[in-house]
């Protein structure tokens, strides 16, 4: 989660208090979509594309860090719904419970857990202005942000 040479990169001074509060909501919007929404995945992804969609015209801080927030739930997404469907066929297909879903279930589980603690970090620094660049996903949206 460090600064990675030719990366978008914000001084921390010229960084406003309104800017650093929604670049930090970007982050707690997600988490709180997580806890509201469970079981169902899908509905963090459309809480973070929601709050995306209001601040993607905000300064260059805010929106970077919605795109990376909004980049990071998408992937986690895809996992989430797995495991989701997945329980749900178990359940009401009266199917086996396989070594496969267990490791897979347990894959989700660290997954998520190194989100939800990536994301507490993340939204405290943005909110002393600190720029976290989250690995892999910081890339992107490096990329997205840049065009």
């Amino acid at each position: 989660m460090e600064h990675i040479q030719g990366a978008i990169n914000f001084n921390p001074k010229e960084i406003s208090e309104d800017e650093r509060e929604y670049a930090s909501n970007s982050y707690l919007m997600s988490l709180f979509a997580l806890f509201v929404g469970l079981p169902l995945p899908i509905f963090n992804l459309i809480a973070t594309i929601i709050f995306y969609l209001g601040n993607r015209k905000r300064p260059k801080f805010v929106k970077w860090h919605c795109t990376q927030a909004l980049i990071s739930q998408f992937a986690i997404f895809f996992f989430n719904s797995a495991a989701f469907w997945w329980t749900i066929s178990i359940i009401f297909n009266h199917k086996e419970v396989t070594n496969y879903y267990i490791s897979y279930i347990i894959l989700v589980l660290v997954l998520n857990i190194i989100e939800i603690i990536s994301t507490i970090y993340t939204s405290i620094q943005t909110r002393k202005g600190i720029h976290v660049r989250w690995f892999f996903f910081s890339d992107l949206t490096d990329k997205i942000i840049e065009k």
